[in-house]
């Protein structure tokens, strides 16, 4: 009896906790279809294919929504790679780069139901490398997909604070 008057009083306190999760708030934002489009950069074009790919699962993932046509989605994410790079964050005793930083910037504009809105993001991953080594195409697109990953991750959380504090109409 004891311990089925715990259980009562467990399930009494976590439902009336109010938590209410960031994907259900950036859902509110952007609605059950979403669809996505990465303008194609000139200067980069591999790392447009590894940002759309990122985004896609993101979109599938994060925001618990599908990805749909244009045509038929509520919200149309427009995607725009503002720069990617590589600093060197440390060395070892020779003096070599054995870890490197990859920051992403993007631009994302917001299209729901004819309403727009502009975003800026950005994300950063850190990555090794053996000394006096240059970084391979493995290791720089993992880092920008992971980078990617990361600048979504920080506007999910920008819609979902939207989605948390809607305007007062």
């Amino acid at each position: 009896m004891r311990m089925f008057a715990g259980c009562i009083m467990a399930m009494i306190i976590f439902t009336g906790c109010g938590y209410v999760s960031a994907a259900h708030y950036a859902q509110s934002v952007v609605g059950e279809s979403v669809s996505t489009e990465v303008l194609i950069s000139a200067e980069d074009p591999q790392n447009t294919v590894i940002i759309k790919d990122a985004v896609d699962t993101a979109v599938i993932t994060k925001f618990r929504t599908s990805l749909t046509s244009k045509n038929a989605s509520k919200t149309h994410l427009k995607i725009q790679i503002t720069s990617v790079s590589f600093s060197p964050l440390r060395y070892d005793t020779n003096g070599y780069v054995v870890t490197y930083r990859t920051t992403l910037s993007m631009g994302i504009h917001r299209n729901t139901l004819g309403k727009s809105k502009g975003y800026s993001t950005s994300g950063m991953y850190d990555f090794d490398i053996e000394p006096n080594a240059i970084i391979s195409d493995k290791a720089r697109f993992s880092a920008i997909s992971l980078s990617a990953q990361k600048a979504i991750d920080a506007f999910i959380a920008q819609i979902a604070a939207e989605g948390s504090n809607p305007p007062k109409e």
